[in-house]
């Protein structure tokens, strides 16, 4: 058995003096509105939760009776999937604590308290943890697991509603109950193919017909392989080098570095965990070899990544694409962002507003201004229905919009990120669009990598939701 559940309550405080000292907390140093930028605001004995350009997140009420399983008169049972226990990666338990925190302190969700379990599912124990979600949860939100892909079954049989910050695996992509509230794949169209083309016919066109792909060889990196060469053709650039390595570790990067110099590689895409790139990095750069460019897929998007490419920092190129997300680096141009940094400040000071983090929060947002909507008549039909209504979702400013009552959505923004040895930087990739660059036409795959799995597939419908 693995490590049970971890249950987290932070109670909302009902008095008005308690709310209001809450608000003036949290409000201190925001601007960005007329008169003054608020977290809480105040009308009466009532205090809501705004962010960004959302109002009324969270707020105290009068919702009332028990209308499915994880719904009391006074609280909402979240589920959150992390593989904290094998990654020692905090950042969805962290984004579940201040959003939770944050939402309490103004009341909840019409005065119903979120309380979180946390299912540490350890990479392998998945299923285990579905099962266990199943018996507790009204939904999971804001979370996600390596091999998520392992418990879509069991979570369409019980018929638990997600809001997942990231998907991982394709029988997982896209699956019925599930919304997304920030998309980073897609079932059938290509998340990379707009930077990439940026990247091939704009950036730097000569490395159209020399591109590299290292790729983790696991399940769940495989397939992005594929996928990879299939869209890079399709747009005119050329593979000359194609390979997997062992996740498990390689003990000398050097063959695979004296293999993409003698292909004569100019843009090179590693598909896996951070830290062996730059050890691959680091024998290219030794090597004197430098490339066009790097796209390390956007798990590298950490400032420890920087520190880890040391010399290689300068000497390669690496660039990634966050798909249309605000990065903590421009918060100075987004009232948004400036308002969530200031909530980790409050709530969770040493934690680091990852990309998924970041992903995370928009899913809590979802998550609540649905279940808000829903009032006293709290379910699953309700939340996952109003959720889907919102036709140009942004979590407040957080990311690009996103059409969420769409059934098989495409990409339309994208936005990049430079490593230097100064940190992360916004190169010029022509946006048009605020901070992002939107309208590239989508590429839609065309070979066979799995359709995600329906109600139907487990013998259930709509009407045995509740």
């Amino acid at each position: 058995m693995g490590v049970s559940s971890e249950r987290t309550i932070v109670r909302p405080k009902r008095t008005a003096a308690a709310l209001i000292a809450v608000a003036l907390l949290a409000t201190a140093g925001c601007s960005g509105r007329s008169g003054s930028e608020t977290e809480n605001s105040s009308s009466g004995d009532k205090v809501v939760a705004d962010f960004g350009d959302l109002t009324g997140v969270c707020g105290d009420g009068d919702a009332a009776g028990s209308p499915t399983q994880g719904v009391t008169d006074s609280e909402i049972t979240a589920g959150v999937f992390t593989d904290i226990g094998y990654s020692k990666n905090p950042e969805f338990v962290d984004a579940a604590k201040v959003f939770t925190s944050w939402c309490n302190a103004a009341g909840g969700i019409n005065g119903r308290t979120i309380t979180t379990e946390i299912h540490d599912s350890k990479v392998m124990a998945v299923r285990q943890k579905m099962v266990e979600a199943c018996r507790t949860d009204f939904a999971l939100v804001g979370g996600g697991a390596g091999l998520d892909g392992l418990g879509v079954k069991e979570r369409l049989e019980c018929t638990l509603p997600d809001f997942p910050a990231q998907i991982s695996q394709q029988p997982n992509l896209g699956t019925d109950l599930q919304v997304i509230a920030s998309q980073s794949t897609y079932a059938h169209y290509d998340p990379y193919n707009a930077s990439r083309q940026w990247l091939t016919k704009e950036a730097y066109p000569e490395s159209a017909g020399a591109i590299g792909i290292i790729n983790g060889d696991s399940p769940v990196t495989k397939v992005l392989g594929d996928k990879a060469v299939e869209s890079l053709n399709a747009m005119g650039a050329k593979v000359v080098y194609n390979q997997l390595y062992p996740v498990g570790g390689v003990t000398d990067w050097t063959p695979y570095a004296q293999a993409i110099k003698n292909s004569g590689v100019r843009g090179l895409i590693f598909i896996g965990e951070d830290g062996p790139l730059a050890k691959l990095e680091e024998k290219l750069t030794s090597m004197d070899y430098q490339l066009d460019w790097i796209d390390p897929t956007n798990n590298a998007f950490r400032p420890d990544y920087i520190e880890l490419l040391g010399r290689s920092a300068s000497f390669q190129n690496n660039i990634v694409d966050l798909g249309g997300v605000v990065p903590p680096q421009l918060a100075d141009e987004s009232p948004a962002m400036q308002q969530l940094q200031k909530l980790y400040e409050q709530y969770a000071p040493d934690a680091v507003i990852s990309l998924p983090a970041i992903r995370a929060f928009s899913a809590w947002l979802l998550f609540a201004k649905a279940a808000s909507a829903c009032g006293s008549e709290l379910t699953r039909t309700c939340v996952v229905d109003t959720a889907k209504k919102e036709a140009e979702w942004t979590g407040g400013g957080l990311h690009s919009p996103n059409d969420l009552s769409a059934k098989d959505p495409a990409p339309n923004c994208f936005n990049v990120m430079q490593a230097t040895p100064e940190g992360w930087k916004a190169p010029e990739f022509g946006a048009n669009e605020g901070l992002f660059r939107c309208g590239t036409p989508p590429y839609r795959y065309t070979g066979d990598y799995g359709e995600p799995m329906t109600l139907a597939d487990v013998g259930k419908t709509m009407a045995d939701v509740k």
